[in-house]
């Protein structure tokens, strides 16, 4: 059997319309992490409960990564997006609350980083509902952002979150631009902010725990995301970032952002935005195009 994937909802005669971004931008960079805590561990082998030292590379995000990413944001006065888990909320109510005490967005990101299975839709389910109930219950706060846990949908799940209000996705890795998910009855699915594989820093700073991969050196990881960001610059598209408070919250690493970001506005036309922000201006662009 062919796979039916999810498309993108264009003008017919215009098959991906690439909307101009604000204020003549040639690009947009957009900042966003996933503090997953020790659920990534969690996920990866329920016996982890049990492995203190393990859990603790969650709990660095707490107690060091969020705190120093939050004082750098302030710093150079950048705003992002911080998705997280419903059960990283329960568990961590005051450094979720910094967060949001500081201004980003918070978007959902499952309940407890549960993968999204097209076999388990009833699971699905109770993940995005209970993460909504932590983030409405303990921070206030209404998403209208989601990320994927471990980079995973469907076109049920995708229908499902349109009904809970989610306006935006940003998991998928198909395109370098925002679109529109198309659903297999033909409806409007949200929008997507495309990922770059390339930013997320888990691939660089922590996989070893559980791979033979070494640590990738700083100079290393800097060339690969400015080649990138110069790239997508070039063809006028959007560099959605994937970092980890637990990875880019470590004394190097935080390094490799701030260098990163300050080149990236050093350009002077590079948007920086959180999920929020890109996802409403498409969605300005689509309502004027008449799509």
């Amino acid at each position: 059997m062919i796979p039916v994937f999810p498309q993108r909802i264009a003008n017919p005669a215009d098959p991906a319309p690439d909307f101009p971004w604000p204020a003549g931008k040639r690009c947009a960079v957009f900042p966003a992490f996933d503090v997953d805590g020790e659920t990534a561990w969690l996920q990866h082998d329920a016996a982890n409960t049990d492995r203190l030292v393990t859990l603790s590379f969650g709990g660095y995000e707490e107690r060091v990564g969020v705190p120093k990413i939050l004082e750098y944001l302030r710093s150079v006065e950048v705003k992002a997006t911080f998705f997280i888990p419903g059960w990283v909320v329960d568990v961590h109510p005051k450094m979720c609350e910094a967060i949001v005490r500081d201004g980003h967005e918070v978007g959902h990101h499952g309940y407890q980083h549960k993968r999204p299975d097209p076999a388990e839709f009833a699971d699905d389910k109770e993940e995005i509902d209970k993460g909504l109930d932590s983030l409405k219950r303990v921070l206030g706060v209404v998403p209208v952002g989601y990320r994927a846990p471990s980079g995973e949908n469907y076109d049920q799940l995708l229908g499902y979150l349109r009904e809970r209000g989610i306006v935006y996705s940003s998991s998928f890795r198909d395109d370098i631009r925002p679109y529109r998910h198309k659903l297999r009855d033909g409806s409007k699915g949200p929008v997507e902010l495309p990922v770059n594989m390339s930013f997320d820093d888990w691939l660089y700073g922590l996989s070893q725990r559980y791979s033979p991969r070494p640590m990738f050196p700083k100079e290393h990881v800097r060339s690969i995301w400015n080649g990138e960001l110069d790239q997508t610059r070039e063809w006028g598209g959007l560099v959605t970032m994937v970092m980890h408070p637990q990875v880019t919250g470590r004394p190097m690493r935080i390094g490799i952002l701030r260098d990163f970001l300050a080149r990236a506005r050093g350009f002077g036309d590079v948007w920086v935005a959180t999920g929020k922000e890109i996802a409403e201006h498409y969605l300005a662009h689509e309502k004027a195009a008449g799509l």
